[in-house]
């Protein structure tokens, strides 16, 4: 089933939420907007949303055509679970309320805070092979 179509006939919305907001949902959230083209709205949160998007995230990022060096951690708000349609969570625990009607998944990923590029571009990779499912569950075509 697509989603926007089931839910409010505009295109689906993706909230990826991670502790620091400053790197997986973020990487996640660049690749999917990339892979998607417009077909999703995408948004990114933290439970704890660190000062700035780590360097290496934004150079891996880089290197596959995504600028991430304009993004910035944002704090999860309730108002962002409630307009997603998708909500996908990276290790933030129980800080994510649970609405009735949404799909929820959570992805387990490596943090890479505070770690090298090499790291940030492992973790891309698995993410970018995640997103890409996704988007074609969510948003064929």
């Amino acid at each position: 089933m697509e989603y926007a179509a089931a839910m409010n006939m505009g295109p689906p919305e993706v909230l990826f939420v991670c502790v620091h907001n400053a790197g997986r949902s973020q990487i996640a959230a660049g690749l999917l907007s990339k892979l998607a083209e417009g077909r999703v709205h995408v948004r990114t949160a933290g439970s704890d949303p660190a000062d700035e998007i780590n360097p290496a995230v934004i150079e891996a990022m880089e290197e596959v055509g995504v600028d991430l060096s304009q993004e910035f951690p944002k704090p999860l708000s309730d108002e962002f679970v409630r307009a997603a349609d998708v909500v996908i969570t990276m290790g933030c625990g129980d800080a994510c309320p649970i609405y009735p009607g949404k799909r929820y998944e959570d992805w387990e990923l490596e943090d890479p805070a505070g770690k090298d590029v090499a790291t940030a571009r492992r973790v891309r990779d698995e993410i970018e092979s995640r997103v890409g499912r996704l988007l074609a569950e969510i948003a064929p075509g």
